[in-house]
């Protein structure tokens, strides 16, 4: 890539929007997976330039989204009663938990810290002896590399006060969920880049040949995104169903074989249950045994019970692109990102917050 203009240069744009015009012959269901992916198509206003025939809807691949809320309530549990250091991405913040989110924890004296990078919390261990330190580890497989480095980094330096609380999930049993939902009705698939820039792209073939569904790693920017649904829909036009890699100037077929090497020394795949969707088999990474000393989980002991989601919250229809988010009655109403009522909402890759903070690009869709 030599210019981020070049993915959004409106004439590249108008081509491959003519060209969909011109290629889809009956209607279309597909998902874009990252929640990345939903901000792009939402806030610039792809969703309206494409044909009435093909419906895009919006999956589950949002880390914040998706972290279950017994597990932000061990977060705050640990901030307010272990008296940790609690630090998280910003995102995470203000994330409801079934009482109170971490931020509201942090206004009632909390020590809850905003950081950008796990390494500032190992940092923090070690200007910190005397206090314990948590790193809340959200995130797919794209963050797992830098979390992983940080427990290899505490361990190197003999730290006795740093771990992480993990919440990791996987794209590609995601998918698989969403496929075997019976709701769920999606025909092809645009898959997470970023991911893919970590992974490689091995674990996709086999859920396109299983399934017969076209899956296309896709990038981020406009022409990605249009480039990377006008190669879903020639497949379905033409009956076939195949992986194929839009994201090919980033994502090389075996990923990042170093990334891979760390977060395989630090984690190990396991069952991992997904807010409003429920457990997902052998979805998520938990921290090995070796490395137990750095896992929250192991170091506290803290038993929560799980509590029901809000009822009036759909926010795992949406996950799963059953419904779209001003499908649900309190979209804009009782849940704003002031109040939400669900993470979706609040997540800085929510489908929720995509279509509220850019109501105007979709205005003949959304009323609140």
């Amino acid at each position: 890539m030599k210019y981020l203009s070049e993915y959004r240069d409106p004439e590249l744009v108008e081509q491959y929007v003519t060209e969909l015009h011109k290629t889809v012959t009956r209607p279309w269901t597909i998902m874009e997976v990252c929640g990345g992916q939903t901000h792009s198509l939402v806030k610039n206003g792809i969703l309206n330039m494409l044909p009435e025939a093909v419906q895009m809807v919006h999956g589950p691949g949002c880390p914040v989204c998706v972290t279950p809320l017994h597990l932000i309530d061990k977060a705050v549990y640990l901030a307010e009663k272990k008296g940790v250091i609690l630090c998280s991405f910003g995102d995470m913040l203000r994330v409801p938990g079934s009482k109170r989110s971490l931020l509201e924890a942090k206004a009632n004296g909390a020590d809850v810290r905003i950081l950008y990078s796990p390494l500032e919390a190992v940092k923090l261990a070690q200007a910190h002896p005397d206090r314990e330190i948590v790193f809340f580890a959200v995130g797919f497989e794209t963050t797992a590399p830098a979390n992983a480095l940080s427990v290899l980094h505490a361990h190197r330096l003999g730290l006795k006060n740093y771990s992480i609380l993990a919440s990791h999930v996987l794209v590609p049993p995601a998918i698989e969920a969403v496929i075997n939902d019976k709701e769920a009705k999606i025909e092809g698939f645009l898959a997470a880049g970023h991911v893919c820039t970590i992974m490689g792209i091995d674990e996709y073939y086999p859920i396109a040949d299983k399934y017969d569904v076209p899956v296309v790693v896709t990038g981020f920017e406009p022409v990605d995104l249009l480039q990377g649904i006008l190669m879903t829909v020639r497949q379905l036009e033409q009956g076939k169903h195949f992986l194929d890699n839009q994201y090919s100037r980033v994502v090389k077929p075996e990923g990042n074989p170093e990334a891979r090497r760390v977060i395989e020394q630090v984690f190990k795949v396991t069952d991992r249950e997904w807010r409003g969707i429920g457990m997902i088999p052998m979805s998520g990474y938990e921290v090995r045994k070796e490395f137990a000393d750095y896992d929250a989980n192991v170091k506290f002991n803290v038993h929560i019970e799980k509590v029901a989601e809000n009822i009036e919250c759909i926010a795992g229809q949406v996950l799963k692109g059953i419904k779209k988010p001003h499908e649900c009655p309190q979209f804009g109403k009782k849940c704003t990102p002031q109040t939400p009522l669900g993470a979706p909402m609040v997540s800085s890759e929510g489908a929720c917050a995509a279509y509220y903070h850019f109501a105007k690009a979709m205005e003949e869709e959304i009323i609140f």
